[in-house]
């Protein structure tokens, strides 16, 4: 399964062949340092990793150092591994040429942190009512979690308040609009998880 790590520029919209307006993402996708390659004998599996975009010397610890120093690489933010099935070697460079225009792909992330959140954002809840007979207050409540008599407790699962989003999410069969290889981006139809400048994983379905 062949893949590359990329970082979200943010969204913008094209106009197709009929004149509809598409909203889409870009994306900067490698290029990809290929650092380690694991094998079944040695660590229990096949994959391989690869490291994107620099990082500072003074920000990187000592023993992630020592990686990226045995593999004879400068040191990366983001590492991921991808179990490749084409053969690969420490210090090949994987660019955005390993896809092509119109392919489809699927996008991993972490989507955006919303904090603690009530039940009517987070689950789409519409409260306890209109404000009648003495209530106030109550109108972003989620009204009664349980019975008392029995079963005398809250199921687990219950939809209540807590924190939202901030979750590894996995958005399948994008398409891929258009390629830029001079600058390495990737264009895909429709938006895919997280912030701006935040970092995904890209692989082929």
């Amino acid at each position: 399964m062949l893949g590359i790590i990329g970082k979200k520029i943010g969204m913008t919209s094209f106009f197709d062949e009929k004149g509809l307006k598409v909203p889409c993402t870009i994306i900067v996708a490698g290029p990809c340092f290929v650092l380690q390659k694991k094998t079944l004998k040695k660590d229990g599996y096949n994959s391989y990793q690869i490291g994107f975009e620099e990082k500072k010397i003074k920000k990187t610890n000592k023993s992630l150092l020592g990686h990226f120093k045995k593999f004879k690489s400068t040191p990366k933010k983001k590492i991921v591994e991808f179990s490749l099935k084409k053969e690969l070697k420490s210090g090949d460079i994987i660019k955005v040429d390993i896809f092509n225009e119109n392919e489809l792909v699927d996008i991993t992330g972490f989507s955006k942190g919303k904090g603690f959140q009530g039940v009517i954002k987070r689950h789409g809840f519409s409260g306890v009512g209109e404000k009648s007979h003495g209530q106030h207050n109550r109108y972003r409540a989620p009204g009664s979690i349980g019975a008392g008599s029995d079963p005398s407790r809250v199921f687990k699962g219950t939809r209540m308040a807590g924190r939202m989003g901030n979750k590894k999410v996995t958005i399948k069969k994008l398409k891929i609009l258009k390629i830029d290889l001079l600058k390495n981006l990737l264009i895909i139809k429709g938006s895919v998880p997280g912030t701006k400048n935040s970092f995904l994983k890209i692989k082929k379905t």
